[in-house]
């Protein structure tokens, strides 16, 4: 079992728990790599929730969990994530990242309906206002709810990282009126004139959107 912790540095090399998840999701997973966040990506999330101070995080979309082993690997020993997939095939490969990194005691996994599980996080009378950072790499169609219910769970000072936002550049494109690009051009909108937040976009990766929790 190789355990490590927090990148030194964003451009850092990942570890090699992370360089195996990202063969074994091309090989179990064919044509679906890039759902996985960038190498750039997880050593920037892991280095963010470092900043923060996070100890309780939530990430709606797991996927084979490379960015979920980045921010686990981020928190403190007695930290917690909370991740939410609705799909059990690719947790396989998740779980085993986890167990390979040493941080699989860290990770609290919900299996079900993105929505449906924030729902019953924030029906929890302690959990509106207590975690730290949040990440959102789901359906895109579905961001603009996942946002409102992850800014409730947050504190003030928390960080809500939303990924996507650049769309492969699809969003300047004004031919493009697909739904996902449509709902993904509808959300950087919403964000920017969202006056419960402080928002910048990072062109790490595809684009993520920080949003700071006044």
């Amino acid at each position: 079992m190789e355990t490590f912790g927090p990148p030194r540095h964003p451009s850092s090399p990942p570890p090699q728990a992370l360089r195996r998840l990202r063969a074994d999701t091309a090989a179990a997973h064919p044509g679906r790599e890039r759902n996985m966040v960038s190498v750039e990506q997880g050593a920037f999330l892991g280095w963010l929730v470092g900043v923060v101070g996070a100890a309780r995080a939530v990430e709606v979309g797991v996927f084979t969990g490379y960015s979920a082993t980045c921010i686990a690997a981020a928190l403190p020993a007695h930290g917690t994530l909370v991740a939410l997939e609705k799909d059990e095939a690719p947790l396989v490969l998740a779980r085993q990242a986890w167990a390979d990194a040493g941080v699989a005691a860290r990770v609290d996994v919900r299996v079900g309906d993105a929505a449906a599980s924030l729902a019953a996080l924030l029906a929890d009378p302690g959990a509106p206002g207590s975690y730290d950072f949040a990440f959102i790499d789901a359906d895109k169609r579905g961001y603009g709810g996942y946002f409102e219910q992850c800014l409730a769970l947050v504190r003030p000072g928390g960080v809500i990282a939303v990924d996507n936002l650049l769309w492969y550049g699809r969003v300047a494109d004004p031919a493009d009126a697909s739904k996902a690009t449509l709902a993904v051009r509808e959300v950087n909108d919403m964000l920017v004139k969202d006056e419960r937040i402080d928002f910048s976009l990072v062109p790490v990766g595809d684009g993520i959107g920080l949003c700071r929790k006044r």
